[in-house]
């Protein structure tokens, strides 16, 4: 890992990168820091491990933790439905095509309502819109010309692309959530993570964009001369900025946090330790969370020529569902991820794992340069998630030579 990252470096292909990996009881531990970051004065600085990073995807998996707390406080339930809380979801409807005469959108009512756990695991059709040709028509031809900011609500305003539960594709489900926890909580996201999630934890880093404490933007990786506004556009490839149309706190893709901060939240779900939620709870995070049709929809997205985005370093063919707050590993593979595995990742840049069966967790940050080489990248992202193993095992066996 040493080695690429740093020959990556050396060639300019990425500045620099994060990654923080523990085991269970924390004996064993990997953090380091590679490379530099530049701040708007051009000045370079060693990259650091509390530096923050733009977590883009990642928020995902901490969204998830939260509205799992409301379902714990009574608020919230998985399969409940959600129409008197966000009744913007009640009112979508299913797009099926466009009409050849007129070429108005072609739209079916939704047979079921939406539950917190289709939002959860991307079941429930509010995909992006550029995972789905008709929603990507539907959004062109219904545009508004304003460039004002937008709340979740307006700014994924969109038709479902499948009948909720039916179907499986990426998208803005967490988004969503987040704006639900926000309305049965009466307060932000932020606040609500802040003192459930970050409290407990004893973090005192995270802020969903825009980043303006002070002490925070003084470390913030993606303020730099390449991005001037600190939108992380090498973390999601140098476009598709979404942070330039939101507002308020985005679940799916806003948050910014340092590593040594989320690898926190990795160990506690690993260990299960009852800070954040109870171990029932966390069990069931490891759980396939599709029916049969939506399994069906997620392994044709996987065999799909995105589906290299959607396996997250795992080799098509293994056998994978949907938890709880990312991919699940339904099967054992040879000195790497365990059964029940669960991972994801943020951008094009990060990735994350918790192994509850081989009890490690790790966080890798590649911060790439721009133009961004996204071939290099996934190697090197593919590079963290198998050395921080081949580390841990070497560790191992250090400590058991017999």
């Amino acid at each position: 890992m040493e080695t690429s990252f740093h020959a990556a470096i050396n060639t300019g292909k990425i500045n620099g990168a994060v990654v923080c990996a523990t085991n269970a009881d924390g004996t064993f531990t990997y953090n380091k820091a590679f490379g530099s970051r530049t701040l708007l004065s051009g000045e370079k600085q060693p990259q650091k491990l509390d530096d923050i990073l733009f977590l883009a995807s990642a928020t995902k998996l901490v969204t998830t933790i939260a509205a799992l707390q409301c379902v714990e406080d009574g608020l919230l339930t998985l399969d409940g439905d959600l129409s008197a809380i966000a009744p913007e979801l009640a009112s979508k409807q299913i797009i099926t095509g466009f009409s050849d005469e007129d070429g108005s959108p072609q739209l079916d009512a939704p047979i079921r309502p939406i539950t917190l756990k289709m939002l959860l695991t991307h079941s429930a059709g509010t995909c992006y819109h550029f995972m789905n040709p008709l929603v990507g028509k539907w959004r062109e031809q219904n545009a508004s010309t304003g460039t004002g900011l937008r709340p979740v609500e307006e700014l994924f305003n969109y038709p479902l692309s499948f009948q909720p539960g039916d179907g499986w594709m990426y998208g803005s489900g967490l988004d969503w959530a987040g704006r639900v926890i926000e309305r049965v909580t009466h307060g932000t996201l932020i606040e609500f993570m802040q003192k459930r999630i970050f409290d407990p934890l004893g973090i005192s880093d995270g802020q969903f964009f825009p980043v303006t404490r002070s002490e925070l933007r003084d470390r913030l990786v993606d303020l730099n001369p390449n991005d001037p506004d600190g939108l992380g556009l090498a973390v999601v490839g140098g476009s598709g900025d979404m942070n330039t149309r939101t507002k308020g706190d985005f679940g799916g893709h806003g948050l910014f946090l340092p590593g040594t901060d989320y690898v926190k939240i990795l160990h506690s779900l690993l260990v299960s330790d009852g800070k954040l939620l109870k171990l029932d709870t966390v069990d069931n995070m490891f759980e396939h969370h599709l029916g049969p049709e939506a399994t069906a929809s997620q392994q044709a997205a996987l065999d799909s020529p995105l589906g290299v985005f959607f396996r997250v370093g795992t080799e098509p063919g293994t056998k994978v569902g949907h938890g709880l707050g990312g991919l699940l590993m339904l099967e054992d593979v040879d000195g790497w991820y365990g059964e029940r595995t669960l991972t994801w990742g943020g951008g094009l840049t990060l990735a994350w794992f918790i192994d509850r069966k081989n009890g490690l967790c790790g966080v890798g940050a590649i911060q790439a340069a721009l133009p961004v080489d996204g071939k290099l990248v996934s190697e090197l992202k593919q590079v963290f998630r198998h050395n921080i193993y081949y580390k841990y095992n070497a560790w191992k066996k250090e400590q058991n030579p017999n």
